[in-house]
């Protein structure tokens, strides 16, 4: 009788433990995503400033600055990570060609503002990119949890599902390259 009764509370004890750690690893996802979340309004509140900028110095190119405005806004608007992740991706290969543009421009390359505006945001992807590899890591480990015995046991009983990873959509699109302070590589 006692060693049923020290067996169902060792189970119960195990049970809490593994429910305890599924939390904390569902909590660091949470937190991930919101410092990814941070980085990306940070730099969704950029590109108005960096776009209008650009518009200075390049009146001709109202296709490209419309079409990252659009992406941006587009950016904004959708909330599922996956949706997201690629919307994100789209995004940083538009102010990608915006910064580009900025190459023809000689005076606007030399402009203060600009460059101050340019520095931000290749602060801001470099710290989005160390957000978006914890985050990834804090996913991985989560799902493991949730997927591997017995954790998966105590995580199918309370409706602990799997998360997305939030990444670049495409292989190539990760080797897009890195802007620079003043350049593009």
């Amino acid at each position: 009788m006692y060693t049923a009764l020290i067996a169902i509370l060792a189970f119960a004890v195990f049970g809490a433990i593994l429910y305890n750690r599924l939390v904390r690893s569902r909590n660091r996802v949470d937190t991930a995503w919101s410092d990814i979340d941070v980085q990306l309004q940070r730099r969704h509140d950029l590109i108005p400033r960096l776009v209008a900028a650009v518009d200075q110095y390049a009146k001709y190119e109202r296709a490209t600055l419309a079409a990252v405005t659009e992406l941006r806004a587009e950016a904004m608007r959708v909330t599922d990570i996956d949706a997201r992740s690629k919307a994100e991706d789209d995004l940083s290969s538009g102010v990608q060609r915006l910064i580009a543009l900025a190459e023809n421009y000689p005076d606007l390359k030399a402009n203060e503002n600009f460059l101050k505006l340019q520095h931000q945001l290749v602060e801001t992807e470099n710290y989005l990119q160390f957000a978006r590899r914890y985050y990834n890591g804090s996913v991985r480990d989560y799902n493991t949890m949730t997927g591997t015995v017995p954790s998966n046991l105590i995580a199918n009983v309370f409706d602990f599902t799997e998360r997305s990873f939030f990444q670049k959509s495409s292989d190539d699109a990760a080797n897009v390259p890195l802007i620079k302070f003043g350049s593009v590589e």
